[in-house]
């Protein structure tokens, strides 16, 4: 299956996530081994369409020590690879409909690295609160539930 490298928790907690996409990363070969040894931040990463291209920003990935004199930067903007089509939804959401494009997760398909953009509208702090208030009644039901059947024998 796939491994998973870094996820990003907080873009579901902050975003209403309508879709999901899977694209490629254009890397170089120390961001390749940087990620091998997990030095991967996605808290902050999204990405944006400009001019036909999806582009990723604010991916954090930490200079490779074994390097040589050659090294990237930790943060800089990177090219996502998507089919057309994709990209062209992609403009749709984010320009007529005001969609975000956060990252949700980056993992390992094979030998190459992928990242999992969502498609969302961004939640007010009051549906944050929601989230949280039925998350936490879930947790006591299932707990009532549990104890019910604990004291039943089953």
């Amino acid at each position: 299956m796939s491994e998973e490298i870094a996820s990003n928790r907080k873009a579901r907690r902050d975003f209403h996530i309508v879709e999901q996409y899977e694209a490629g990363v254009e890397l170089r070969g120390t961001e390749v081994k940087s990620i091998r040894q997990g030095k991967v931040n996605l808290s902050d990463a999204f990405a944006r369409v400009d001019r036909g291209q999806v582009w990723l920003y604010n991916c954090d990935i930490q200079p490779y020590d074994k390097a040589s004199h050659v090294q990237h930067e930790a943060r800089r903007t990177r090219r996502l690879l998507l089919h057309k089509r994709e990209i062209r939804k992609l403009i749709e959401a984010t320009q007529h409909k005001g969609l975000a494009l956060p990252v949700l997760r980056a993992y390992w398909k094979g030998a190459r690295v992928k990242i999992e953009l969502g498609v969302g509208k961004g939640k007010t702090k009051g549906d944050q609160r929601q989230d949280l208030k039925a998350r936490a009644e879930n947790r006591e039901a299932a707990r009532a539930v549990a104890n019910f059947n604990a004291k039943r024998g089953h």
